[in-house]
Parts: structure tokens; sequence; C-alpha cells
């Protein structure tokens, strides 16, 4: 009698050349469902990470361009770093002003890849890697759309000049970064899918 009254409840497993599979299939949707909601949340970090660097950096020139452009340098650490507008039709240090387009292209092929990449993330380092370099790209790339002359061929807005290096801005520092951690990510053995800790937690 205690027996079927357990059973009634569904307290007893199934016997039977079935049994366990309820539990099993109960398992892998539980994991499933896990790893789905896992993926969710790695994207939303690239996301959130990629708006703030784009609106830092858009913000950033907008003021500058407002407040100094056509002015003396401001000097922030003597000499060694100034805030200097300056128009940039070409890649980092000046180089290729005269194939803007080329860049304008490359910024677009880096955007559309992190996007199609952004299906399988579940890592977060990788997730504000990617962010950082997305945010980046799409911050110049807006100048280059949209700044004079148009045309995909817009000057980007410079302003963070190093003595005896560069003429920078924040979509610089971020793409740098991301480019950075990327690199650091892969030599550590970290993977855009998690692969590595779901190899470390089966063994």
């Amino acid at each position: 009698m205690p027996f079927s009254r357990a059973k009634e409840r569904g307290d007893v497993p199934p016997a039977g050349p079935y049994a366990g599979r309820e539990s099993g299939r109960s398992t892998r949707v539980t994991s499933s469902e896990s790893n789905g909601r896992g993926t969710r949340r790695r994207v939303w970090v690239l996301w959130l990470v990629a708006a703030v660097a784009y609106a830092v950096d858009l913000g950033s020139k907008l003021a500058v361009v407002a407040g100094l452009e056509g002015r003396d340098p401001v000097p922030v650490l003597g000499s060694w770093l100034e805030l200097r507008v300056q128009r940039n039709p070409g890649a980092a240090f000046g180089m290729g002003s005269a194939t803007t387009i080329v860049f304008t292209l490359i910024a677009l092929a880096v955007a559309a890849v992190i996007v199609r990449v952004s299906r399988r993330l579940t890592s977060a380092p990788w997730a504000i890697a990617l962010g950082l370099l997305l945010g980046g790209a799409v911050g110049n790339l807006t100048d280059r759309l949209f700044r004079s002359p148009g045309g995909m061929r817009g000057a980007v807005v410079d302003f963070i000049s190093v003595r005896d290096f560069s003429v920078m801005n924040l979509a610089d520092w971020a793409i740098t970064c991301g480019g950075v951690l990327i690199v650091v990510l892969s030599f550590a053995g970290h993977e855009l899918g998690g692969a590595r800790l779901a190899r470390e937690q089966a063994g």
C-alpha cells in the first residue's frame, strides 16, 4: 500500500527499458536552456560595451569640434599630451589619406564579422573585446559616412595628441584595447564559445 501511494504521487521512477529517459531529456533541456540564457547574457555584454564606446567617442568628437577646432592646442600633460583637433582622411598615423574609401569598407567588414560571430558568443572577456572593437569601428565609420566631404570619404576627427607619436581619438583607443585583449585571450586559450571551459569541466 505505501508503494502504491508513492507511485500515485509520482515519487517512484518508471521501470523498464524507458527508465531514465524522461530524466535525461529533462537534464538536456535544462542544460540547453541554461546555455541559451548564458549566450544571451554575453551578447548583451558585447552590445552594451559597443554602445558605451560609441557614445563616448561620438560625444567627445562633438565636444572638441564645437569647443576646440581652430584654436590653439590645450595642454594636458605639458607638451607630451595635448588636445588638438585634426581631421584625418586616412588611417592611424595619417597613413593612406588617398584611399579613405578602403578604410570605410574595412570598418564595414569588421562590423559585419563581429555581428556574425556574436551569435555563438558565450565568453564575457571576448564580449568585452569585440564590443570595444565594434564600438570603435562604428565610431570612426560614422565620421567616414557623415563628415565632410561625405560619400564614404569623410575625415575622422582626431584630438588626442601624444608627442612624437600620433593624434588619435577615443575610437582608436577602443580599437587598440579591443585588439590587444583579443590577442591576450587567443594566446591564453580562451574561446568564443566557451569550449575551453567545457573541456575543463569535463576533465
